[in-house]
């Protein structure tokens, strides 16, 4: 017997995606782990609230728009229905889907600092930060980048080194430049407010091993305490696209203090369109769940700054924080001079169906903080096996007959198989595995009971019993196929949590309401009518993979002369934990046939019909100026590109492009969070001079 037992209020959460860029399949990783999760409580029959909203503050924000040429609300708002849209398709059901930058989070963070204000959380301290003189502002740690100062790393970010995982301030950085203009900053003094982190290190360590966390990312929050916490920097100064912090004219709330309370400003949004109470799951008292899905990079912020937030302000904290690992393709880091880094509108295109990724990554997600891998090959092995080679068979063998044989009505033996009752008393045990989310365990599960169902038909041979004559023979057929039906209802249920779409259809199919975890108890009955059975889903083709992983190689390829590994990047291939290079090792001998030169921008265009390029004219010093396509429209506006150096693929064989020919390459670097931005040489670099 399987019931709801006390049944639960519960509020779920997954990160918030930055308003900065589209969902890609790394993204997904999250949502759809969170989505089956959601899915599965909702089928116990308990109360769930899933929300969750775009990141829309912080300079990266304020800085696309201004290339743009949009305000960045303009920015956000085209984005947030981007997002929307790919999150709908893949069937990811959020009650409410808000924005950071929205009154309710203007009022709660603005709420929730004065309260830690009141209790003594906040200081203000004169500090020294990084000044871009080219676009009069602070630099924001990640718009910073130099060497870093423990392992000597080239090209590492202001606030982390991706190599060796040292965190510092910026103004340590060695040889630093600003990632927006490409000067020199200079370091100048400001008025800072910061968060007494440090007087919640008590707290912190309690509550980090209190359960909350899984082992492994309590372990993890444990290394932070041996040197002792900072207070945190939640201050950024103007310009900057945020909320202005009360009584502090020019400063503006950091984006990480006020994107967490983005939780609770989602849900006030859907409290206040549904008639919920916010304060029955928000109140420090509050006998609701509350349960964040996040990826393990951001592990620091939801396990030590947001639990010390809500602690000094009033609120509740989380009952779970689930922490997840990150996502390869084929075994490595996205790539997007392989075609693995590809979006969700990508996939959409090119596979069409959401649920194939659904199962796939259900087959690989557990309750650990372990990355999961997409090997493409495996996935469409695993899906047309799984899906279509034996839970669809099921039906596709058997329905057939009911409709033409016995129009379409159902004829249930008094003795039902024993597949049947196998298959029901699997239910504990896979509610177990989504509960815990070892969503692999639970399909592992669900496949075996798949494939005992498909030996039970292959045993009863309903093909051969429908060429034998008399009514024992039939009877048995219909009998068969029936209980073929069950089984095919009883997985579909097992699945519905991964494969909602695919699940409704199976219900309009066996023409039955929709099915929840108490639906083990029933069973079609005889007598009960089908409708007639039609193709559920088909086998991925092989050939649209391949086409997918060709267009995103196209994406990056449709300016090929712009954006190529930095220098810096090269040179960490010596590094082989460095994990910043996508290509292959090259040797110093294919290094040395490059001919590097400083160029001098002495013209740049729009070039007509095309999306992303520039047409530069370069000159070199040596001989006739050269004519260069570049794709870096979207970040530089012509008129300031003339006059700058920068540096030039001068032996690139010329390219004939639609647009004209093509006679080099200026270096470029780019990836999802900016650019492109091309190379500058610094101060005395001469025309025509050679790069080594």
């Amino acid at each position: 017997m399987v019931t709801t037992n006390n049944p639960r209020k519960i509020l779920v959460t997954s990160a918030l995606p930055y308003a900065n860029g589209s969902i890609h399949l790394g993204h997904l990783v999250e949502y759809i782990q969170t989505d089956i999760w959601v899915r599965f409580q909702k089928m116990q029959g308990h109360t769930v609230h899933y929300v969750c909203a775009d990141d829309t503050h912080g300079t990266p924000i304020m800085l696309r728009a201004e290339k743009e040429g949009v305000t960045p609300e303009a920015l956000i708002a085209n984005v947030h229905q981007e997002h929307s849209l790919d999150f709908a398709e893949f069937l990811v059901a959020f009650d409410n889907y808000y924005s950071t930058n929205a009154p309710e989070n203007k009022e709660l963070s603005q709420g929730i600092y004065n309260k830690l204000k009141a209790a003594g959380k906040i200081a203000t301290k004169t500090i020294e930060q990084y000044y871009d003189p080219v676009k009069n502002m602070f630099l924001p740690d990640r718009f910073i980048k130099g060497e870093c100062p423990k392992c000597h790393a080239k090209d590492q970010y202001g606030d982390s080194c991706e190599v060796c995982g040292a965190t510092y301030n910026p103004t340590e950085l060695i040889d630093a430049y600003s990632a927006v203009s490409g000067a020199a900053p200079i370091r100048k003094e400001t008025e800072h407010y910061f968060f007494k982190l440090s007087e919640c290190e008590g707290f912190l360590k309690e509550w980090t091993r209190s359960g909350t966390l899984q082992g492994e990312a309590a372990n993890k929050m444990g290394e932070w305490f041996e040197s002792g916490l900072n207070d945190w920097d939640i201050s950024r100064d103007a310009p900057y696209f945020g909320f202005e912090i009360p009584d502090a004219p020019g400063k503006y709330f950091y984006v990480w203090l006020d994107a967490p309370i983005g939780y609770m400003a989602s849900f006030k949004k859907l409290c206040a369109d549904s008639g919920l109470d916010f304060d029955e799951y928000w109140n420090k008292d509050s006998s609701t769940e509350l349960y964040h899905f996040i990826g393990k990079d951001i592990l620091y912020f939801h396990a030590l700054f947001w639990p010390a937030t809500l602690e000094y302000s009033g609120y509740r904290k989380p009952t779970k924080i689930f922490s997840h690992g990150f996502l390869t393709v084929n075994g490595e880091k996205m790539s997007k001079s392989r075609g693995t880094f590809i979006t969700a509108r990508s996939y959409l295109e090119h596979i069409k169906n959401p649920e194939y990724l659904r199962y796939y990554y259900a087959a690989k997600l557990n309750s650990s903080m372990e990355d999961i891998d997409l090997s493409l090959d495996d996935f469409v092995a695993r899906v047309n096996s799984d899906l279509v080679g034996k839970y669809i068979n099921i039906a596709s063998r058997t329905a057939g007959f009911i409709n033409k044989r016995f129009d379409g009505k159902l004829l249930i033996s008094s003795t039902q198989p024993s597949a049947i009752q196998e298959i029901k008393s699997a239910a504990k045990i896979i509610a177990e595995c989504y509960e815990s989310r070892d969503y692999s365990k639970a399909l592992r599960e669900i496949m075996r009971l798949a494939d005992h169902a498909n030996a039970d038909i292959a045993e009863a041979a309903p093909w051969v019993k429908a060429k034998q004559e008399g009514d024992s023979a039939q009877i048995e057929l219909h009998q068969d196929c029936s209980s073929a039906l069950e089984m095919f209802r009883l997985l579909t249920l097992y699945l519905k949590p991964v494969l909602p779409l695919l699940a409704a259809n199976v219900e309009k199919f066996l023409n039955i309401s929709p099915l929840s975890w108490e639906s083990v108890d029933n069973s079609l009955v005889t007598g009960h009518q089908i409708q007639q059975y039609e193709h559920l889903i088909t086998r991925i083709d092989p050939k649209a993979i391949e086409a997918m992983t060709e267009a995103n190689k196209e994406n990056l390829l449709a300016a090929p002369q712009v954006v190529v590994p930095t220098v810096a990047k090269v040179a960490a291939k010596t590094a082989p934990d460095a994990n910043l290079a996508e290509a292959e090792y090259i040797s110093i001998d294919d290094f040395t046939k490059v001919d590097l030169r400083i160029a001098k921008i002495v013209n740049a265009e729009h070039v007509e019909g095309a999306e992303k390029l520039l047409k530069l004219t370069l000159d070199i010093g040596e001989e006739s100026t050269r004519q260069v396509f570049a794709g870096i429209k979207s970040a530089y506006d012509p008129a300031n590109l003339v006059g700058r150096l920068t540096v030039m693929v001068a032996n690139l064989a010329p390219r004939k492009m639609k647009f004209g020919m093509s006679e080099g390459m200026v270096l470029a670097a780019s990836d999802e969070r900016g650019g492109p931005f091309i190379l500058s040489p610094d101060a005395g670099a001469q025309l025509g001079m050679r790069v080594k």
